[in-house]
């Protein structure tokens, strides 16, 4: 859970609407995966130009890992969900 303590504060820190940031944290068999939902309008700012900021997120949270797999995605609510 601290993961997506620490992911849902970087993330807070980035996009317009904070109040609408969600972190799902799911157990699988290649390890966590913490999905990040915001506002359709702050898609954009978490991804970043060229997925940079998305990329600089993925990198702090396999540091504060350390050595666990967490796989960190950005989920579109635009999107219908699969499944």
């Amino acid at each position: 859970m601290v993961l997506a303590d620490a992911l849902a504060h970087l993330v807070k820190g980035v996009v317009d609407h904070p109040d609408e940031v969600r972190i799902n944290q799911r157990a699988g068999n290649r390890g966590e995966t913490l999905e990040i939902r915001v506002h359709p309008e702050d898609l954009g700012r978490v991804i970043g130009r060229s997925g940079r900021t998305a990329q600089a997120l993925r990198t702090v949270i396999a540091a504060l890992a350390t050595g666990d797999r967490v796989r960190v995605d950005i989920v579109d609510t635009d999107a219908p969900e699969a499944g």
